[in-house]
């Protein structure tokens, strides 16, 4: 805890685009970098005071697991002093980036996952050379037309099918080609944007950064290597706030694990042109954070302050039963050039059983609160719904919050109770769906005890 009388501020972004040929992460079976639509960036933000330093480090890669994590910050700590308590890094989880962790029929590269590591360091290192005197300020839009649940419930005449029990569940995501069947959405999306603004006290913007719980977009082909959206507002923000090159746009995903774009009851209201839908979302952002800039309230000697915690959970494993019926599936199965269709599903999902008996029974998730003046915000390892979300928003005692998910590691999907229990692709067990039952209760009972005590201390 500090009272600033020295508050300085520094961004910086390194550049972190893959070779073509890299394997790239997000789906079920592997592709292949072959194109570079735009950019990847590694996006430091550093703030200090004389007693207290914070880090937010936004990464444009779809995951990457606790251990990478835990390198990275030990390697800026050695090159920085700063403690890891204090660094928080987080992957915006487009699906057209370089793989450092394995999921599903996709494994890391290796060679990309040794490179990336002393580029994360280098950002926050330029972004600390850059400290200069700054003011914060957080603010929050409204913008519910571009967040919509991805898990409906089904009219009669169409069963769910669930490739880890054989059987039906009560809800299906992403329902492509089952539209006539869709009943209703299963949950509310969090409609806001918040942000944190970041200036000189001489008026030059150094950052802002953005979070919204928007899964991604994705409108590229396969082999292509973008930020999706996210790298779209971050351009076009600098450009909305006539900023120099020297500012640094961040957008970092929230809690969008049951969240996309893909609106399978109004399909037709977007371009279908590749990147086209990516660059209306972000301008509509982009024009919704400019409208509420001349209302924020800034801050030139904000508290600083950093609580961590780790959560020990239970792993849900197979039964003896299940792994020796999925290890004969595996046996049986071809998975070069595999299909994810319903085949298919059932020969990964069972390899993800065999996979994931390996686990250890019990793990553990990180959890982070940072505090910015008036404003709070949180950090999840992990895909979390957008409930948690907004019983976070509604709970916290800050005026200002917002969670950054897929913080500090990832746990995969991290669904309420009531929602596992309905099934959906998010709840099938494998090596990204595989907490106990009470994983998410836990998880954001503790951070709000964090938020708690950070704010009121």
């Amino acid at each position: 805890m500090s009272s600033n009388d020295s508050f300085r501020a520094g961004a910086a972004k390194v550049d972190i685009t893959p070779p073509l040929g890299t394997i790239i992460n997000g789906d079920f079976v592997t592709h292949y970098a072959r194109y570079v639509h735009d950019p990847l960036y590694a996006k430091a933000l550093v703030l200090q005071d004389s007693k207290t330093t914070l880090v937010l480090v936004v990464v444009d890669i779809c995951v990457m697991p606790q251990d990478f994590l835990d390198d990275v910050k030990a390697r800026i700590r050695a090159r920085t002093g700063i403690p890891a308590s204090h660094i928080l890094i987080s992957s915006t989880h487009t699906h057209a980036a370089g793989s450092v962790a394995d999921v599903h029929l996709v494994g890391a590269d290796l060679g990309y996952r040794q490179k990336l590591p002393p580029l994360l360091v280098e950002a926050v290192v330029r972004a600390q050379e850059k400290l200069r005197p700054a003011r914060v300020a957080f603010g929050a839009v409204e913008v519910p037309e571009h967040v919509v649940c991805r898990r409906y419930f089904m009219k009669e005449g169409y069963a769910p099918f669930n490739p880890v029990t054989g059987g039906t569940d009560a809800v299906k995501t992403n329902p492509l080609g089952a539209e006539a069947y869709i009943d209703r959405r299963a949950a509310s999306p969090d409609p806001q944007l918040g942000f944190l603004a970041v200036q000189g006290t001489d008026g030059r913007w150094i950052s802002l950064l953005a979070n919204y719980s928007l899964h991604y977009v994705g409108d590229w082909e396969n082999g292509t290597i973008s930020a999706d959206y996210f790298g779209e507002f971050s351009q076009q923000i600098q450009q909305k706030l006539g900023a120099d090159d020297d500012f640094v746009g961040m957008m970092s995903n929230g809690t969008s694990g049951d969240v996309n774009i893909w609106d399978f009851v109004d399909n037709s209201r977007y371009p279908t042109g590749y990147f086209e839908k990516s660059k209306r979302i972000a301008a509509d952002l982009v024009e919704k954070v400019a409208e509420a800039l001349p209302q924020l309230d800034w801050q030139s000697t904000p508290q600083l302050a950093a609580l961590t915690d780790k959560v020990p959970l239970a792993t849900q494993k197979p039964t003896p039963e299940e792994l020796a019926a999925a290890r004969q599936v595996v046996a049986d199965s071809q998975y070069e050039g595999l299909t994810p269709d319903e085949a298919g599903l059932r020969k990964i999902y069972a390899r993800e059983q065999v996979l994931l008996g390996e686990f250890p029974d019990t793990t553990s998730g990180p959890v982070q609160v940072l505090r910015i003046g008036d404003g709070v915000i949180g950090g999840l390892p992990g895909e979390f719904f957008a409930e948690t979300g907004l019983w976070l928003k509604a709970s916290t005692p800050s005026p200002h919050y917002f969670t950054i998910g897929l913080a500090n590691g990832n746990l995969g999907y991290v669904p309420p109770a009531h929602e596992r229990e309905r099934g959906g692709y998010e709840t099938w067990r494998c090596r990204i769906s595989y907490l106990e039952a009470g994983a998410e209760e836990k998880m954001r009972e503790v951070l709000l005890q964090l938020i708690q005590t950070l704010y009121t201390a």
